[in-house]
C-alpha cells in the first residue's frame, strides 16, 4: 500500500505540472474545431468538414487527457483500490467507437461528392484553414515541452501534430482548386482525412481493449525483461510474471524471484535493485515481488526475505 501511495503522489504532481499546457491546447483545439465546422458550412468544402471532424477527435482526446489529470486527483478506497483510472480507458474506447461512425458518414458524403462535384467557395476555405493552422502551431508550441514526460502529453501532442498535417492539406487542395478549378481533390482530401481519423480511432479502441483485457504493453519484450531480472546478483529464477497497465502511463508487475539463501538485508537489496530496473528501463513503478528459495517446502519456513530451518514433527496425532 505505501508503494502505491508513493506512486499516487509522483502521478499526481506530474500531471499537475502538464495541466496547464492541456488546458490551453483544450480550448485551442475546441475553438477551431467549431471554427472549421462553421466554415466548411459556409464555404462549402467537404475537406474542410472532414478536418473539422478529425479536430473534433483531438478535442475529445484532450478533454480525456485532461479528465485523467482530474481522475487521478481522487484516491483510492477500499472498494476501487488503484482509484479510477478505467473510467478513461472506457470513455476512450467508447469515443474511438463514436469517431469511427462519424468517419464512415464522412467517406460516404466524400464519394457522393466526388460523383457531383459542388461549388466550393475558395476564400473562405483557406482563410479558415490557415486560422486552424495557426492555432495547430501554437498548441503544439504550448504541448511539446511535457510531451517528452507523459505519454497522455505525448498522445495529445500527437493529435494536433496530425490536425497541422490536415490544416496544410486542405490549404494546399484549396490552391490547388484556386489555380485549376478540379473541385474533386476537396472530395479527395475529405476522404484521405476521413481515413486518418478511422486510424487514430480504431488505435484508440485497440488499446483501450489491451489496457482492459490487462495485456502487456506493447513496447514491453517479456523475455528481455526476463533476462534482465535474472542476470541481477543472488536472483536465480523469475516465474508467475505478470504485466499489466492500470491506464496510460501506469503499469504494474507482480512476479516471484527464486533466490539464494541469504540474509534479510541482502534480499532487501535485490528487491531494490529489481524495481529500479523496472522503473528505469520498462518504465513499471508498481511492483509486487514474492521471494522463494530452494530450501522452502522442506524443513524450512520463508518469510518472503530469507528461510529459517525448523524441526519437522513426523509422529502422526
Amino acid at each position: 500500500m505505501v508503494d502505491m501511495e508513493q506512486h499516487n503522489h509522483e502521478h499526481h504532481e506530474h500531471e499537475n505540472r502538464s495541466g496547464k499546457g492541456l488546458v490551453i491546447a483544450l480550448v485551442i483545439t475546441g475553438g477551431l474545431t467549431l471554427v472549421e465546422f462553421a466554415g466548411g458550412l459556409i464555404s462549402n468544402s467537404l475537406a474542410l468538414l472532414s478536418d473539422a471532424g478529425h479536430m473534433f477527435t483531438d478535442t475529445l482526446s484532450l478533454i480525456l487527457s485532461y479528465s485523467a489529470l482530474l481522475i487521478a486527483r481522487k484516491p483510492s478506497n477500499e472498494q476501487k483500490t488503484y482509484g479510477y483510472y478505467r473510467i478513461e480507458i472506457l470513455a476512450a474506447a467508447i469515443n474511438g467507437t463514436v469517431l469511427i461512425l462519424l468517419s464512415f458518414y464522412l467517406l460516404y458524403q466524400s464519394v457522393l461528392r466526388f460523383i457531383n462535384p459542388a461549388e466550393i467557395k475558395i476564400t473562405g476555405m483557406l482563410a479558415v484553414a490557415a486560422i486552424g493552422l495557426i492555432g495547430n502551431i501554437i498548441g503544439i508550441f504550448f504541448l511539446k515541452k511535457d510531451s517528452g514526460h507523459s505519454l497522455n502529453i505525448r498522445g495529445a501532442f500527437l493529435h494536433m501534430l496530425s490536425d497541422t498535417l490536415s490544416s496544410v492539406a486542405v490549404i494546399l487542395g484549396g490552391i490547388i482548386i484556386y489555380f485549376t478549378g478540379w473541385a474533386r481533390i476537396d472530395s479527395i482530401l475529405g476522404l484521405l482525412i476521413s481515413l486518418l481519423i478511422i486510424k487514430n480511432a480504431w488505435s484508440l479502441i485497440l488499446e483501450s481493449i489491451n489496457i482492459l483485457l490487462e495485456s502487456v504493453p506493447k513496447d514491453i519484450n517479456i523475455d528481455i525483461l526476463q533476462s534482465e531480472v535474472e542476470s541481477i546478483t543472488g536472483i536465480k529464477s523469475i516465474h508467475d510474471l505478470h504485466i499489466w497497465a492500470i491506464t496510460s502511463g501506469f503499469r504494474a508487475l507482480s512476479c516471484h524471484l527464486l533466490i539464494d539463501d541469504q540474509l534479510i538485508s541482502e534480499s532487501g537489496n535485490i528487491i531494490k535493485q529489481v524495481k529500479s530496473l523496472l522503473q528505469k528501463k520498462f518504465n513499471i513503478t508498481h511492483t509486487t515481488i514474492e521471494l522463494e528459495c530452494e530450501h522452502c517446502g522442506k524443513n524450512f519456513i520463508c518469510d518472503k526475505k530469507t528461510c529459517f530451518y525448523f524441526e519437522k514433527n513426523t509422529e502422526e496425532k
